[in-house]
């Protein structure tokens, strides 16, 4: 039996034992903290009873009806709309901005053709091409609306100015010209009934699959399997040899409260003199249950230090470069690939996680198959 190394206890290392697993391997997954599921771990606050999602909010959804059967194998999933409020200059409005975002805001009734034409009539003529994402927000939205909505969330969000953001990370027109306000269009949407740990939990539960918590995985280690899936900072495999890549990372202030704290889920705070981002109070992604006591996370953005818990790849010129000598590092490897959110330095929904996941196994099974070397990426990292 051929035994497969995997680092990392989330979701993609999880779906990759379980489908080799179930192809005659012997895998051992390590994973460095002392639980399982990553940063989508979920457990009850001991308090409230709350089901708590640990490292900040996390909603399912997919077009991917594939991978919303997959993981409907694992747990049942409860019907659940993401349906996001922000606060701006003590005002509430609805999120992403649609038609009652902008007759609120504007103090009007406009139907969806006067929206288009009045939206269209703010946009900034005179940025042909924007170079940042200012410009392209301005572009798009006008002055009034990326100073409420964009400006200051922006700067919390990723430290430093709009001006100094790269317009494709505003890609399309942020508005909605009807009054849907689910905060997705995805097809499949809800939440975990037993919370995303539980699913890791079934993930790994096999006889051919070994688990290590609180345990490094050392390069040197390698050698001892047949083929190691890597799904720690890519950086991290060649010990930060020529630096680290940036990464921005998350505080959570945590507060219990009785009763019903502020009746939605998710809450952003826009202006920028308010320290946090967004509160999320966790008893209102399990709508189906019912609690006495509530608890909130306000949550912070700041730099990812040495020892914080990655979230967001920066991935401005500065970090593509050191990423790109990563990679070629990456592919002069033997017997390694660097797979999922940290290993491809890129922000991934746990939908695309998954997708991503088993489309490696798939190659992988096919590689072996046919006698060929395992690729290094399955994706590019660089693009």
């Amino acid at each position: 039996m051929k035994k497969i190394g995997i680092v990392g206890a989330g979701f993609t290392g999880a779906v990759l034992a379980y489908r080799l697993a179930r192809e005659g391997y012997s895998v051992e997954v390590f994973d460095t903290r002392p639980h399982l599921a990553g940063n989508c771990h979920s457990e009850r606050d001991a308090d409230t009873g709350v089901m708590v999602h640990i490292y900040g909010p996390h909603i399912f959804h997919t077009n991917d009806e594939q991978v919303w059967q997959f993981v409907n194998q694992f747990d049942e999933f409860m019907p659940f709309v993401n349906r996001v409020k922000a606060i701006v200059k003590g005002r509430v409005y609805t999120l992403p901005i649609n038609l009652l975002t902008i007759n609120q805001f504007f103090g009007k009734a406009l139907s969806p053709a006067e929206a288009r034409e009045f939206l269209a009539s703010l946009g900034d003529k005179s940025i042909e091409t924007p170079q940042n994402f200012e410009e392209q927000a301005l572009k798009f939205v006008g002055r009034d609306l990326y100073e409420a909505f964009f400006l200051g969330y922006t700067t919390k969000q990723w430290g430093m100015h709009p001006t100094e953001l790269q317009a494709s990370i505003l890609k399309r027109l942020p508005v909605r010209f009807n009054y849907d306000d689910n905060y997705y269009n995805s097809a499949f949407q809800g939440m975990p009934k037993n919370g995303y740990t539980y699913i890791v939990e079934k993930l790994l539960d096999h006889p051919s699959i070994k688990v290590h918590l609180n345990e490094r995985f050392d390069r040197k280690q390698a050698g001892d399997y047949a083929h190691v899936f890597y799904s720690g900072p890519i950086d991290g495999w060649f010990g930060y040899s020529d630096g680290r890549l940036g990464y921005r990372t998350l505080d959570f202030e945590a507060s219990r409260h009785d009763g019903d704290y502020q009746g939605n889920a998710v809450i952003n705070y826009c202006d920028v003199d308010v320290p946090w981002t967004r509160i999320s109070e966790h008893k209102h992604f399990a709508p189906w249950e019912s609690h006495e006591r509530t608890l909130i996370f306000k949550e912070y953005s700041r730099f990812c230090g040495e020892n914080d818990v990655p979230y967001y790849p920066i991935r401005l010129a500065k970090e593509k470069t050191l990423l790109k000598h990563y990679v070629d590092l990456a592919n002069q490897e033997r017997g390694v690939s660097f797979v999922g959110r940290l290993g491809t330095y890129r922000y991934l929904d746990m939908h695309v996680t998954i997708r991503e996941a088993l489309d490696a196994a798939d190659a992988f099974l096919a590689a072996q198959t046919a006698g060929q070397d395992v690729p290094r990426f399955f994706v590019d990292p660089l693009q």
